[in-house]
């Protein structure tokens, strides 16, 4: 199979996400096995929202991951860039606030909000450090970021098994669940492509965030990293 490209600009990727967001929710639970719901659950966990504070889940998509965060009490906002992700969110959740927004130039105040979350949308970003320093400008000091992503397997025998499904079971089953299979060839090349627990971590506290740490689930294959605004 040859490699996708990873050299995306921002209106390829949010035309990416807009041919898969009619079965978005339904593939990734389905390539997940399930475990998607419960990295959701560990995000808003890890969040520790409490009722009245303001939250902003980036990358919304279809703002499955923001309805579970305003479980918490608090005003949660979700941002995405794809148009098509956010008109199908809309239809299906129609209590959850989404907007569209671009993570290089959020349309929002300085310090607007306490916390800040993105699941699984950071490697799509065209230009990491960028969008995490304006993650760190909206938050107010003190404030609280938590990046759900994919990650590394921390034991050698489950990396290699992990790595073959990317590469081999993934497309397949997409082919059969997605919308739009070709993009899933392109998340599973940037699951690959993308810094280790330990890499994504020294990115995050070279933008704007302190007290970086992380906190691994399913063995390593996706990885929450929790940081504090100076």
């Amino acid at each position: 199979m040859s490699r996708a490209s990873l050299d995306k600009e921002p209106h390829e990727v949010a035309a990416m996400f807009d041919g898969v967001a009619s079965r978005y929710d339904r593939t990734n639970t389905i390539l997940s096995f399930g475990r998607d719901r419960a990295w959701r659950r560990a995000t808003r966990l890890a969040l520790d929202l409490c009722a009245g504070e303001r939250c902003l889940d980036l990358a919304a998509g279809t703002g499955v991951s923001t309805q579970e965060l305003a479980r918490s009490g608090a005003l949660v906002v979700g941002a995405d860039l794809s148009l098509g992700m956010l008109r199908a969110g809309r239809r299906r959740r129609p209590d959850v606030i989404l907007l569209a927004g671009d993570a290089l130039a959020l349309p929002f105040a300085d310090a607007s909000f306490d916390a800040i979350t993105v699941s699984f949308g950071l490697r799509n970003m065209v230009d990491t450090p960028a969008a995490l320093r304006e993650m760190a400008r909206v938050t107010r000091p003190g404030g609280r970021l938590v990046v759900c992503e994919f990650s590394a397997p921390t034991n050698a025998a489950f990396r290699r098994l992990y790595l073959g499904y990317l590469v081999g079971a993934l497309p397949a089953v997409a082919r059969r669940a997605s919308s739009n299979p070709d993009a899933y060839v392109y998340l599973a090349e940037s699951i690959r492509a993308w810094p280790d627990q330990a890499g994504l971590a020294a990115r995050i506290a070279a933008n704007g965030w302190q007290r970086v740490a992380w906190h691994n689930l399913t063995g390593g294959i996706v990885a929450l990293h929790r940081a504090t605004r100076p």
